[in-house]
């Protein structure tokens, strides 16, 4: 239990975040998931994705080479040519 006011605080705002950073990871994977379901992706769902992990990282939420790790990966599936 906090022992001051401030700390109170930032035990409730530490709390917070971390719902929030949770949910944004959560719809990370459902994303993910969607975009990666089949052998080729819809090149719409790959933008989407790319988009919400870059708002991601900008944020804090993940770090940002992982964000590069994931969008070189999404990248290379928009570039390979069908089979």
């Amino acid at each position: 239990m906090a022992n001051t006011r401030s700390a109170s605080k930032r035990a409730r705002q530490s709390a917070a975040r971390s719902r929030h950073n949770r949910s944004v990871r959560a719809r990370l994977r459902t994303l993910q998931k969607r975009a990666g379901g089949t052998a080729k992706p819809e090149a719409q769902e790959i933008h989407s994705l790319i988009s919400a992990i870059d708002k991601a990282a900008k944020r804090g939420v993940i770090h940002r080479n992982t964000a590069n790790r994931r969008k070189t990966h999404l990248n290379k599936l928009l570039a390979a040519p069908a089979k």
